[in-house]
């Protein structure tokens, strides 16, 4: 179904707006997914905060021509769907984690800080834990040396009593 000038500037204009916002472009090829299983990639996708849109390639170069995302357009041909995320590893986690249920769709290519990611890197993003693991993490590091010292001195208050009996 074609669109006509006045809808696909208005697709062009809600890609930028998601451009705008988004720190990650994940692009995956989707030929083959089952409708059952794209609207549960979705359902999953919205839970994360990612926006996931099917998009005409030649409207979706033109909204990111000038923005840190126009470095993968060389990479958007055939049939794909787009993940703008704002957290930065929100879209590849979903699309990567869905596309090892589902082998019919298969990753492309993704953009994150201005640079352009093949598969593996897609991939290697989408490993990174969530900012709440990193944190809890971090967290962990910095009471570890206050929990030793706190160890050792209930030691030696210990031995000190074990010694006094």
């Amino acid at each position: 179904m074609s669109l006509n000038r006045s809808e696909k500037e208005a697709v062009v204009a809600e890609v930028q707006s998601l451009a705008a916002k988004a720190q990650t472009l994940v692009m995956a090829e989707y030929r083959g997914v089952v409708v059952g299983d794209m609207t549960n990639l979705r359902a999953k996708a919205r839970e994360q905060g990612v926006n996931l849109r099917v998009l005409k390639n030649t409207l979706v170069r033109r909204a990111v021509a000038g923005t840190p995302f126009e470095a993968a357009a060389d990479q958007m041909v055939g049939p794909l769907i787009y993940g703008f995320s704002e957290d930065a590893v929100a879209a590849a986690k979903v699309l990567a984690d869905f596309a090892k249920d589902n082998t019919a769709l298969v990753l492309k290519a993704g953009v994150y800080d201005g640079k352009a990611l093949d598969v593996n890197g897609v991939k290697q993003l989408a490993n990174i834990p969530t900012k709440e693991v990193l944190l809890a993490q971090l967290l962990g590091l910095m009471q570890s040396p206050i929990s030793g010292l706190a160890r050792v001195l209930a030691a030696v208050a210990k031995q000190k009593e074990e010694a006094a009996a």
